[in-house]
């Protein structure tokens, strides 16, 4: 199994969106926050914070274009809730990284112990 498969290389170009999205601090600490619970508004994100509403709502469009978050409208409010399917893709796409790895990492075994 090589990374250089095109489902490999598929996966991870699939992902690259994902990490880039959660290279940010901010972002990460929404994500966490959404993960934790159920839907929420903008102004239930950055209660408690010294973060402006309008940054809070630039780092949702960013988690939203990498498919992090989804926005629910709800009357006149907009909730914003945590989207599982996409981190787990990205999970698998860095154990696939990791059994590559381990395959390597054996394959030098095996040669030094030769």
């Amino acid at each position: 199994m090589s990374l250089r498969t095109s489902s490999h290389v598929k996966a991870l170009r699939k992902a690259a969106p994902v990490f880039a999205a959660l290279g940010d601090e901010t972002r990460m600490r929404l994500i966490a926050v959404l993960c934790a619970g159920s839907a929420l508004s903008i102004a239930q994100l950055t209660d408690g914070t010294d973060i402006s509403r309008q940054a809070v709502t630039k780092h949702l469009q960013v988690l939203a274009e990498a498919g992090l978050v989804r926005d629910i409208k709800q009357g006149r409010e907009r909730l914003w809730a945590f989207e599982p399917s996409r981190l787990d893709e990205a999970r698998r796409s860095l154990e696939m990284v990791a059994q590559q790895w381990d395959q390597a990492l054996m394959r030098l075994k095996r040669t030094v112990e030769s």
